[in-house]
């Protein structure tokens, strides 16, 4: 089913603080909190639930803002639902007016909701993203002509000269290439090389 919107209580609580009068409004995720259309993300990433089967979803701001301070910080599901519990930044990023002091949601449920999504909901978020940066003039269009992706995560076979292996290798075609070439050799080490390689 459909997450509920969340309504803003107009009358003041005696004994909990507005996250509103609790958080600089300066502070750089107050800003961008402030720049995002949310409404956006309701209404692209809520087709994924159903109109009326079973229970209120969790609300879309809530999820995207934790994704966003997931992949920010670099963090696990647990730990950014942890985290969330003790920030009162986050909580007001991700539509909240007063200070909570329990997880919002399970850590599971942002795995099954990324599921749900898919690329298509991936990319909605990106741009979503993007066009936030261009608001807020942090990026330029010509910024984004050119996008520089970093591979070097990416394992790769290269050996190091310190590699024994290597030096057996090299051994092994300096030898091949002096006899294709006719000369004499006085040793080869085709006998003690792959002795001295296991040692």
């Amino acid at each position: 089913m459909k997450p509920k919107a969340l309504v803003h209580q107009a009358q003041r609580e005696l004994f909990r603080v507005e996250l509103e009068h609790l958080v600089d409004a300066g502070h750089p995720l107050v800003k961008l909190g402030r720049q995002i259309d949310w409404a956006v993300f309701a209404d692209r990433l809520g087709q994924t639930y159903a109109a009326a089967n079973g229970a209120p979803g969790v609300r879309t701001r809530l999820l995207v803002a934790l994704h966003y301070l997931k992949y920010q910080h670099d963090l696990s599901d647990e730990a950014v639902v942890q985290q969330w519990v003790e920030n009162p930044y986050w909580q007001h990023f991700s539509g909240e007016q007063f200070f909570q002091h329990e997880m919002p949601i399970d850590p599971s449920s942002m795995t099954r909701w990324r599921q749900r999504l898919g690329e298509a909901g991936a990319e909605a978020m990106l741009k979503e993203t993007i066009q936030t940066g261009l608001r807020m003039k942090v990026i330029t269009p010509t910024q984004l002509k050119r996008v520089n992706v970093d591979t070097t995560v990416q394992t790769k076979a290269v050996r190091y000269p310190t590699d024994a292996r290597l030096y057996n290798r090299a051994r092994e075609r300096l030898v091949k290439v002096a006899r294709e070439r006719g000369l004499q050799i006085k040793q080869s080490y085709e006998r003690v090389g792959p002795r001295l390689l296991m040692q």
